[in-house]
């Protein structure tokens, strides 16, 4: 077996195994060192992925088209929601997971934006909240009925209003509730507590150039970003700091992708000055050298990676490619170990990804992706083979759950807290969720922000909640026009009582 074929890759490879090792051609190492790396030992050697039936996909979806590099899906143990197409705004399907098959046009969709939708992300703390980020510069989060819509849903619980430029990126924290960070094309990070519908940090002195993604570490105390000025950022949001900073970790110009591992190192995905694809690992502690750095091949899809902390293996889906890439970390050199390739015929123009608590423990599932073609979304499921009907404690270990373990006000004070664990044994079996409720303060109180870096949480902008306008408006609109529908019956009743009439002289 050559080495590219181990790697699972088709073009030449490079590695750099140890921090401030020179980087060398794998065409130099022997066979026999390829081979004893083959046959490493890991229960996930074998994970191979299968894409469902046809009466399993979401049949005739008109996916969005927008140029953005975001994975256009989200998916949690309830409902799959996709970016798609829509005349005069954004919208975004969301659909319960059992409603597979063909998709009616008429089928309602969640489109209170005036511009398209960019990026969506689910709550992690409640499965029937999602937040979604646009070109219009507005983050809206909108609570979703628990067995899914029945009409469109065009009135947000909260605006979230602060960026000058679209939005791109939304994300969650990881165990803190209603803490949403959103970053613009602006080059701000704004994070904000989704309960009070306020702006609580500001980073805009920070990133020259455009954000291409962020990431929360494990216990949400920290945020990674990779940015179009090709740096790699590790960032104190709460005391507003610069911890890290990696200048080119991929030297390519186009974009790159930084996410946290659950042991606090850093994985980025980005493109080689010869513009062949990347990926590579960092200690935040010394970002001098990458811990490993590998090239893999010259497709100009930007790969997003998505990570399994249970498992410790990274999953990497290029956008436009019709192949999911998979490797495992661990601390024993290359330290990124390649698994295999789930290929298909079909490019890809988005990627869900489940949370663990939403895979089918008794059929060892350790991941599923949601897929996006052009017309269809098809679930893919990646299972480990095991013979046994039992309980699998090795590949199911303890996974973050639905409870939040802070409040925001108790993050934004400067507590931290992992996540809080469940046990996958019996199965996920989803909890009643609250409503997200919004706790107005009085905006005539707030003094005028402050734009100064050393203010921890800045002082908050107005955010704009338009909804009770916008009921008493919809009130008196169908006010009107009920009392309208009831003076055209009584005309109409006059109408016949006068023709019925008429009839009877007629007839006499």
């Amino acid at each position: 077996m050559c080495q590219n074929e181990f790697f699972g890759l088709s073009a030449p490879l490079a590695v750099s195994e140890t921090v401030g090792a020179p980087q060398q051609s794998l065409g130099a190492v022997c066979c026999k060192d390829t081979m004893r790396r083959v046959v490493r030992q890991s229960k996930f050697r074998h994970v191979f992925g299968q894409a469902v039936k046809n009466d399993q996909c979401y049949d005739d979806i008109r996916v969005s088209r927008v140029t953005w590099d975001s994975s256009f899906c989200a998916v949690n143990p309830k409902f799959v929601a996709l970016i798609v197409e829509a005349s005069g705004g954004g919208a975004f399907l969301v659909l319960p997971l059992h409603k597979t098959g063909r998709i009616d046009k008429s089928y309602p969709t969640v489109c209170g934006h005036t511009g398209p939708v960019l990026d969506i992300d689910w709550c992690p703390h409640n499965d029937q909240v999602i937040a979604s980020g646009s070109e219009d510069c507005t983050v809206m989060v909108w609570q979703i009925p628990e067995n899914g819509l029945t009409l469109s849903l065009t009135e947000p619980v909260v605006v979230l209003e602060g960026h000058s430029k679209r939005v791109g990126i939304v994300a969650w924290h990881p165990t803190a509730r209603n803490v949403l960070l959103s970053a613009g094309c602006d080059n701000v990070v704004i994070i904000w507590n989704v309960g009070t519908g306020e702006p609580l940090i500001n980073l805009d002195d920070m990133h020259s150039d455009m954000i291409y993604n962020v990431s929360w570490n494990r216990n949400g105390s920290l945020i990674c970003t990779a940015s179009k000025d090709k740096k790699v950022r590790v960032i104190d949001p709460r005391k507003q700091e610069i911890v890290a900073e990696k200048d080119k970790a991929h030297e390519g110009a186009r974009p790159m992708r930084a996410i946290f591992l659950s042991d606090g190192n850093i994985f980025t995905t980005g493109f080689s000055r010869m513009s062949e694809r990347q990926l590579a690992l960092w200690n935040p502690k010394n970002m001098e050298e990458p811990i490993a750095l590998h090239e893999m091949d010259t497709s100009n899809g930007v790969l997003l990676p998505f990570y399994d902390p249970d498992t410790n293996i990274i999953y990497l889906c290029g956008k436009g490619d019709s192949s999911i890439r998979y490797f495992e970390i661990t601390d024993e050199s290359p330290y990124v170990h390649y698994l295999n390739t789930f290929s298909s015929k079909e490019p890809q123009r988005g990627m869900g990804f489940m949370p663990k608590r939403g895979l089918d423990v008794n059929k060892c599932e350790i991941a599923r992706f949601f897929k996006l073609h052009e017309r269809k979304c098809e679930p893919i499921i990646m299972t480990v083979p095991r013979k046994s009907d039992l309980f699998q404690d090795d590949l199911y270990p303890d996974t973050a759950g639905p409870e939040a373990a802070l409040e925001a006000e108790e993050w934004f004070e400067g507590k931290n807290a992992d996540p809080i664990l469940i046990s996958l044994k019996h199965g996920y079996i989803p909890g009643k969720n609250r409503d997200l409720k919004v706790v107005k303060k009085n905006i005539l109180d707030n003094k005028p922000a402050a734009n100064k870096k050393s203010d921890l949480i800045t002082a908050p902008k107005k955010a704009v909640d338009t909804s009770n306008i916008q009921n008493d408006a919809k009130l008196d609109e169908i006010l009107k026009e009920l009392k309208s529908i009831k003076d055209t019956i009584s005309n109409q009743d006059e109408r016949i009582s006068k023709l019925e009439q008429q009839m009877a002289k007629i007839a006499n």
